[in-house]
């Protein structure tokens, strides 16, 4: 077993939200930190902190831009 990363105390969390919404969430936000690190958590359990690459997180939004998770959004039946 290893050790899980540790999260920098430090980092600054940006909210995926639209500007104008008054709804408390939760909501997703994101931290980019050091060594090329991306950090997501939900603000309904902010302790739960995802850890990713730089990398791979530009590979997920730019599928995310380009549909290939729009199937997720549909709804169910």
């Amino acid at each position: 077993m290893t050790d899980a990363p540790r999260i920098p105390t430090d980092l600054t969390w940006v909210r995926a939200a639209p500007e104008s919404s008054e709804h408390p969430g939760p909501w997703i936000e994101i931290a980019f930190g050091p060594n090329e690190l991306v950090y997501l958590r939900e603000t309904g359990d902010p302790t739960n902190i995802v850890t990713t690459t730089r990398t791979k997180w530009v590979a997920f939004t730019k599928g995310v831009m380009a549909g290939e998770f729009d199937h997720f959004a549909e709804p169910a039946g």
